[in-house]
């Protein structure tokens, strides 16, 4: 191996970043615009006030996070 990233490599490592926790936790889902812009909804703040429905980002501390079960 030369060491290089591939793009998807890198495409997740700057998505990890910009969104933080979100982009790896069970209770996110991706929303895209009809402009193609992309959204995080927290699926935890369906049934839990607490939870932002779109969180601020990045997000680097949540207390409902739980991480995916396949990446």
């Amino acid at each position: 191996m030369n060491g290089a990233n591939s793009p998807d490599d890198d495409s997740r490592r700057n998505a990890d970043q910009r969104v933080g926790l979100c982009v790896r936790c069970e209770f996110m889902r991706q929303v895209r615009s009809d402009r193609g812009s992309a959204f995080y909804l927290c699926e935890r703040s369906l049934g839990d006030p607490r939870f932002a429905k779109y969180p601020r980002l990045p997000v680097l501390e949540c207390p409902g996070y739980v991480p995916k079960k396949s990446e």
